[in-house]
């Protein structure tokens, strides 16, 4: 059986942790511009539809004051 020296051993430890980070930052680059993406496309239907995103969402509610109040959603009313 063959064991492999330490310095090897770092060696491999550095390398996947370099791998992990670029993967990470490829993942985060592409969430960061889903996210972005989904904030264009709220806007604009908000644009067309005149609905806000909350209203889109089914969030409407607690945007609404009345609704929210009656619900109890919100710790005071308007």
């Amino acid at each position: 059986m063959t064991t492999t020296p330490a310095n090897e051993k770092g060696y491999w430890n550095r390398a996947t942790q370099q791998i992990h980070m670029e993967q990470l930052k490829r993942v985060e680059l592409f969430n960061g511009r889903a996210a972005m993406l989904g904030i264009v496309i709220g806007i604009i239907t908000e644009g067309l539809t005149g609905s806000g995103i909350a209203h889109q969402i089914g969030l409407g509610a607690l945007v609404d004051g009345y609704a929210a109040c009656r619900t109890q959603f919100l710790p005071f009313c308007f």
